[in-house]
């Protein structure tokens, strides 16, 4: 590969870039430099974006067991019990009790009659309200999404899970349009970490993530653009699975991100992760490019005997460390462990220009953005729209298509880099986040906030599980001394779902003896 121009910006062919722990490759940390804007602020700023005279020069700069019934029915309480003053969780958007009822009530005429459909016939699943699912409306965590695109039957993962015996219970919270990664949404509420109330859950499948960690529910579906289900699951203190792009099937899912979206699961253990991905894997007919994806492989979890494994895993030192102190020192321990106990090696590596991958995944996942939406934008009264999501949109606007393309250049380009890596490891490991759950400021309720400084250090490590396609898996690996959920990442090769789970199922045999359960936490199962 030759060298590439981009912007006044002269690369280096692939071939010659060093990518050895020895390389002289630099580092780039995320510069941004942008205050946190809610409130009041975010409003004048939105507008300013959207003015013909202001918003161009903005924009210049910017751009720089059988008791299903009775378990529906305390879920149905808990649910309600989580949306009341007291708890203001916001865990869901929408749920109908008469339709899980009937669901639960056919799951436990099954049982009693010995023919029970799967592991999962009358478990309780929540679905993003990213998905299409039946009765419900699909709001993308909008006001008006629903009346422009009406939802008129389940997504193909939704029919999977269905077909299992599982119970939808309703559609989960997100930010509007997954344009964010906080989860505060200001026509649903802020969905709180059930760790600690006061703080984030991460977006945009906030909801997802945090009924799985109250409790609520074992296993539940996000959408993963940008980390929006592996970010979320570690400042929960969840698993989040992301597989390989088109592993799952699109169909039935907003079409925001096309080629960076993914369905992804959020679940209580791996094992849980597992039996979800299990059901929901493998090709749609109707999808031509099906005939390209490799069968679904699983692995025998109950009887792995970890320490026969040879496993390299590729640790990237400077951007491994590039996160709080308490998140280096705990997931540094962990990868660790995994050396100490199983043998595994950690062979160090350089994976150049991350920091040009992030901002070419941005203008990828912008673009997408405001191409899927701009028929709806031209008819829509903009005070739909949170104060946020009216910023982001007029950037993502104002992105043109050599920009595009020149981010189309970015991401082959890194996907040699990560051949190359591979060719050294079978996977690469992260830190999940480079922070942990941040504060909701009261401001940031009505209006959504723009913090692009916590943002950036949330997306750090989220990015080639996206703008490549791989495969990426999170898991629970420790605590911040406020006790907050810290995750470790391990990302594979296309297709390597089978390992990434093997990998995960180890790590968590090691951490899960000091897992803590949430100040916010529902027992579907206690005995009454």
């Amino acid at each position: 590969m030759g060298v590439m121009k981009d912007n006044g910006v002269v690369y280096k062919g692939v071939d010659d870039v060093d990518l050895g722990p020895n390389s002289n490759e630099f580092y780039l940390r995320a510069n941004v430099k942008a205050p946190r804007m809610a409130g009041f602020v975010v409003k004048v700023f939105a507008w300013l974006l959207e003015s013909p005279i202001f918003g161009g020069i903005l924009l210049y700069f910017l751009k720089k067991n059988n008791l299903i019934h009775k378990v529906a029915e305390r879920f149905i309480a808990y649910v309600r019990d989580s949306s009341s003053p007291e708890q203001q969780m916001s865990f869901f958007i929408n749920y109908n009790v008469e339709d899980i009822l009937k669901q639960a009530s056919e799951s436990t005429l099954r049982y009693e009659r010995g023919e029970p459909i799967s592991v999962l016939d009358g478990v309780p699943i929540a679905i993003k309200d990213e998905i299409d699912c039946l009765p419900y409306p699909t709001t993308g965590g909008t006001k008006w999404m629903h009346k422009v695109r009406k939802c008129t039957s389940d997504a193909c993962c939704v029919t999977r899970l269905r077909l299992c015996g599982a119970i939808i219970v309703g559609k989960t919270n997100m930010h509007e349009l997954g344009a964010g990664i906080s989860g505060i949404n200001p026509h649903y509420g802020a969905a709180r970490n059930p760790y600690n109330r006061s703080k984030i859950t991460g977006g945009s499948s906030s909801g997802s993530a945090a009924v799985v960690a109250a409790g609520l529910c074992p296993v539940a579906l996000g959408v993963d653009g940008g980390g929006s289900v592996r970010l979320p699951a570690a400042l929960c203190g969840v698993v989040g699975f992301k597989p390989t792009f088109a592993r799952v099937p699109h169909e039935g899912v907003l079409p925001i991100n096309y080629t960076v979206g993914m369905v992804g699961i959020l679940a209580a253990t791996v094992e849980d992760a597992l039996i979800a991905y299990a059901a929901i894997a493998g090709g749609h007919p109707s999808d031509q490019s099906s005939n390209i994806v490799p069968n679904v492989g699983l692995p025998l979890l109950k009887s792995a005997n970890y320490m026969s494994a040879e496993i390299k895993i590729a640790r990237y030192g400077k951007w491994f460390d590039d996160c709080t102190d308490d998140i280096k020192a705990c997931c540094s321990n962990a990868v660790a462990k995994l050396s100490d106990k199983y043998g595994w090696k950690t062979v160090e590596v350089t994976i150049p220009e991350i920091e040009a991958m992030r901002l070419s995944h941005y203008l990828t996942i912008g673009s997408e953005c405001s191409n899927s939406i701009s028929s709806y934008l031209e008819k829509l009264n903009r005070e739909e729209i949170g104060w946020d999501v009216r910023v982001g949109l007029a950037v993502y606007g104002s992105f043109h298509s050599h920009e595009y393309l020149n981010a189309q250049k970015i991401r082959q380009r890194q996907l040699k880099f990560h051949e190359k890596v591979f060719s050294l490891a079978d996977v690469i490991v992260t830190p999940t986040v480079g922070v942990t759950a941040y504060t909701i400021q009261d401001d940031a309720l009505k209006t959504g906030e723009l913090d692009y400084i916590n943002g950036a250090a949330l997306v750090r490590y989220q990015i080639a599980g996206n703008f490549l396609g791989f495969p990426a898996v999170t898991i629970p690996v420790g605590y911040d001394e406020s006790g907050l959920p810290i995750g470790l990442q391990f990302i594979g090769k296309p297709w390597s779902e089978s390992l990434l789970i093997y990998i995960a199922s180890a790590m968590q045999a090691l951490c899960i003896s000091g897992y803590k359960k949430p100040e916010v936490f529902y027992d579907m199962l206690a005995k009454e």
